[in-house]
């Protein structure tokens, strides 16, 4: 692991959620994941109008995209993160707070950012996450 340093900056509020203002590395590899959606390994929809089973497989999605570069989810330095409907980010912060809860106990988050926009690829995607993680 590339031992990121989780920063808080002076001057810069907490953060609102579960994610860090700054991760900073000094990687020897640098690892970019695309977006990843609720597509399972047999590349059918997982969670057709569910929320929150499409967030799961995505991040389930994600792993076993980290997993195959020598990576995990321990590595990610900043997720961006797609959502097409702006009714749907509490949804998303309490399904995100039950992940992380696993995937980060020590609270250390990756730097995040959160769009909503207009679609996805395909109109059945609520959600889509990009990574960049470092080894």
């Amino acid at each position: 692991m590339a031992n990121p340093e989780f920063l808080q900056p002076e001057g810069l509020p907490e953060p609102i959620g579960q994610y860090s203002h700054v991760v900073r590395a000094r990687p020897e590899h640098l690892i970019t994941v695309a977006g990843q959606v609720a597509l399972d390994e047999r590349g059918e929809l997982v969670g057709r109008d569910d929320f929150d089973a499409q967030v799961r497989q995505v991040f389930e999605n994600l792993e076993r995209a980290l997993a195959g570069a020598g990576a995990g989810l321990s590595d990610v330095m900043k997720f961006t993160t797609y959502l097409v409907r702006a009714e749907d980010l509490a949804a998303f912060r309490r399904v995100r707070q039950e992940l992380f809860a696993r995937l980060y106990p020590e609270g250390r988050y990756p730097a995040n950012t959160l769009l909503v926009v207009d679609r996805l690829v395909l109109p059945e995607f609520l959600v889509e996450i990009e990574a960049i993680a470092a080894v």
